[in-house]
């Protein structure tokens, strides 16, 4: 394996090599792996990234398909990290998405990959995040981030994407889920797939109608489109409303939602870094199996645990 620098080196040359091996590195949570985000960080910030979920069964993979084919169209390069289990990225498909998906995989703008996200407590957020980074550095015009919906990870894509994609497909009786999901308040873009189905319409007014019940004012109203991913209908619209919320977010509220973006992401890796050592010293002291007697013979809570223990590594300020 080729050390660390010359991985970034390759990365930020564009090396698809390099570009697999940093990931590899990130998704196994390597200890190299900080080492490389801090290598090709300077270099990141300039592609658009785009967050696409939905429910199984509502043609995400498909409409990804597309829409790669149509950003490629537009002389785009796209990255694509796909951490939805089901999806034909991740190798689990039909036979005719694997061709489609060998096909994109031959062309040089195009990088796709599958990660796991068994290793990553809450999901996506990030592992996701550094693989986007990674993208980003190798030079992608755009990187899309494909995620299941199911629970916590649609809402988690929100810290890693810039553009929010919702899939729904009509009949799949999800349309209502999403109030319940919060995916109403992360949403730049609604659309109903399958719009050759009969109840297409009514899925589109529904979904409108919920974003009119959402009360909260929005500068950004995001529009409920129809696609057919099988034959790429409504794919150049969908393209459209994505590059008007970029253009969106350049002139009002990239500045401020960056800003929030690093801070949420430096308060969560302190949070993961002060954790880590707290629990290898617990490990090397042999004390761990201790605080979690503890909890169990309920003499003491998590919470007082964890107070006690930052007191002891920082002191009384904390």
């Amino acid at each position: 394996m080729p050390k660390i620098q010359e991985i970034a080196r390759g990365v930020l040359a564009g090396d698809r090599r390099s570009i697999a091996r940093a990931i590899t590195t990130i998704e196994n949570n390597s200890p190299k792996a900080q080492e490389l985000i801090a290598s090709i960080f300077p270099h990141t910030g300039n592609a658009h990234i785009i967050g696409l979920t939905g429910p199984p069964g509502s043609g995400k993979s498909t409409l990804i398909d597309k829409i790669i084919r149509e950003y490629r169209r537009k002389g785009k390069t796209v990255g694509v990290i796909a951490v939805d289990p089901t999806s034909p990225f991740t190798g689990g498909a039909f036979l005719g998405d694997r061709i489609r998906m060998q096909e994109l995989s031959t062309d040089q703008g195009v990088f796709i990959r599958s990660m796991a996200t068994r290793n990553y407590l809450g999901g996506i957020a990030k592992a996701t995040k550094n693989a986007a980074k990674v993208l980003d550095a190798a030079g992608k015009d755009v990187v899309i981030v494909e995620t299941v919906g199911a629970g916590q990870s649609e809402v988690e894509i929100i810290k890693v994407a810039q553009t929010i994609v919702v899939l729904f497909a009509p009949g799949l009786g999800d349309e209502i889920q999403a109030i319940k999901a919060g995916i109403m308040e992360i949403a730049d873009i609604f659309v109903v797939n399958k719009a050759d189905r009969a109840n297409a319409d009514k899925a589109v007014m529904d979904i409108q109608a919920m974003l009119q019940l959402n009360n909260k004012e929005k500068k950004w109203k995001p529009p409920v489109l129809k696609t057919a991913a099988l034959t790429g209908e409504g794919v150049p619209q969908l393209i459209e409303r994505i590059e008007e919320h970029r253009l969106f977010l350049e002139k009002k509220f990239e500045r401020k939602r960056s800003r929030e973006k690093a801070e949420a992401e430096l308060v969560e890796a302190i949070k993961e870094k002060v954790a880590s050592s707290i629990i290898e010293e617990l490990k090397r002291e042999g004390k761990l199996e201790e605080f979690l007697q503890k909890i169990l013979e309920k003499k003491m809570d998590p919470a007082s645990i964890a107070e006690k223990l930052l007191n002891r590594k920082f002191g009384k300020q904390v």
